[in-house]
Order: structure tokens, then C-alpha cells, then sequence
């Protein structure tokens, strides 16, 4: 992803911030619906039928050929999980719900890790270490810093807390495209990297394993899971760099 970075205006901003809140409060809908038994394809409906009327589209149905609308990974699946009718969620799972949506021509996206029922303390501890690192990396989506700063400041506290970061998959810029440039790694030394400059807008979303950082993908093409089978976490903020400081648009 060699394009160039995309500055967005204050007005642009501000569709961003309606989408991405728009997506925010979709998965925070979607939360109050996890418990045992519910099954995936359940929530990805209910994503479906929270758009109705509101003027917006899901980001991911149909992109690339993906079929669906919300990414529904549960325990070892990283990212891109595919929702089914036959997956039913049961006590002592995890579910990472990845969520976007367009709204007047702009993007927002946004993922959040949800207990079922009560889990292991280990799984605690990595749900509530990746939520933090999110908010580690966004703590350096300042002006003047590198991108690299925001990527070792999440593998750093990662790291320090005895689990790894994947690095098959990456953050993004974000605007009028789901994916555009720069790609945000969740690793790297600081220092290094474009400077980040006010008007920037991305996607920062850490995905974080109990075990090893390798991944594989499933034979349905989509569904990465970790190698080890170990539980994986997943957070992910739409973020703007303005004059203040980094501003969570994804806030439901």
C-alpha cells in the first residue's frame, strides 16, 4: 500500500466521526446480545438490521468477496471470522466482533473482544492487555512523532506482559476507502516510518495472542487462526490526529 497518505479536511472529519460512531454503537448493541448459545450468523443480522434506516452500508459485505458483514472470530480465530448458524457460542468462550460501515461517502471501523460468560483469568488478562495496547499506540498518534512510534509502543506493552503481537495483518489509514495508506504494524523499533501529521485518519487495531504470534488461514480463504490454537484478542479504533491530540472517533 504505496498510495499517498490521504489528509482529511475538519469537515471530513466529521462524517468520519458519524460513521465511525455509528459503527461503535453497532457493536455495542451487538455486546449486549453475547452469552451462551447465541450463534454468530444471530449477530451478524442484528448488525444488518441496526444499519436499517440509519442511511449507512456495512463496510465488509462484499468486500474482496467477503460475504458477510461483521467478522465474528471466536477464541483462536485472529480476525476474519466468517458467522454461522452452526457456531453457537458457549461459556468460557471469547468473540473479537470487527465491524465498518460508510456513511455519506466516509468509513468507519472499529473491533472489540467480549467475554462469554466467565473465562479463564489468563484470557482476562489478555482481553484487557490488548484493549490497553490499543490505547498505548493512540497515546503516540500525535503530530510530529513516526508511525513506528504508535507500532512499538503496542508491541512493547505486549510484549512486557508475556504475549505476542500478530504481524501478518496491520492497521490502516482510512477515509473515503476501508483501507487506504499508511499500513500500521502493531511491531517495530521507534522512530521510523512517515511523520504523522494532523488531518491523518486511522485505523489502529492490535491483535494480540496467548501464545505464538504466527498465524494460518482456514480452507474457507478467510479465517486466520493462531498456530498454536491459543486464544487471540482483537481491539481496533478509527482515530484522528488533530491539533489537540489523537481523538477516538469510534466512541459509541
Amino acid at each position: 500500500m504505496n498510495r499517498p497518505i490521504i489528509i482529511k479536511s475538519l469537515k471530513e472529519i466529521e462524517k468520519m466521526r458519524k460513521s465511525s460512531r455509528l459503527a461503535a454503537k453497532v457493536l455495542k448493541e451487538l455486546s449486549g446480545h453475547i452469552r451462551p448459545g447465541v450463534s454468530t450468523f444471530f449477530l451478524n443480522d442484528l448488525s444488518e438490521k441496526l444499519l436499517k434506516g440509519t442511511g449507512a452500508k456495512p463496510a465488509f459485505k462484499g468486500y474482496s468477496g467477503f460475504p458477510f458483514s461483521l467478522c465474528t472470530s471466536v477464541n483462536e480465530e485472529v480476525v476474519h471470522g466468517m458467522p454461522s448458524e452452526k457456531r453457537l457460542l458457549k461459556e468460557g468462550d471469547i468473540i473479537s466482533m470487527d465491524f465498518g460501515v460508510l456513511l455519506d461517502n466516509y468509513y468507519g471501523d472499529t473491533a472489540v473482544t467480549i467475554a462469554v460468560g466467565k473465562i479463564r483469568e489468563r484470557i482476562k488478562t489478555l482481553i484487557d492487555v490488548t484493549r490497553n495496547s490499543l490505547h498505548k499506540g493512540i497515546e503516540q498518534a500525535i503530530s510530529s512523532n513516526r508511525l513506528s512510534d504508535i507500532s512499538h509502543s503496542v508491541q512493547k506493552y505486549v510484549e512486557e506482559r508475556g504475549f505476542s503481537v500478530v504481524r501478518n495483518f496491520v492497521g490502516h489509514g482510512i477515509g473515503r476507502d476501508l483501507h487506504e495508506s499508511p499500513q500500521i504494524p502493531n511491531y517495530g523499533e521507534p522512530g521510523h516510518g512517515v511523520r504523522l501529521k494532523e488531518g491523518m485518519v486511522l485505523a489502529i487495531e492490535p491483535m494480540v495472542n496467548d501464545g505464538v504470534s504466527e498465524v494460518e488461514i482456514l480452507s474457507d480463504n478467510w479465517t486466520a487462526v493462531t498456530k498454536d490454537r491459543k486464544y487471540s484478542a482483537h481491539f481496533e479504533h478509527t482515530i484522528a490526529i488533530t491539533s489537540d491530540g489523537p481523538e477516538i472517533l469510534s466512541m459509541a
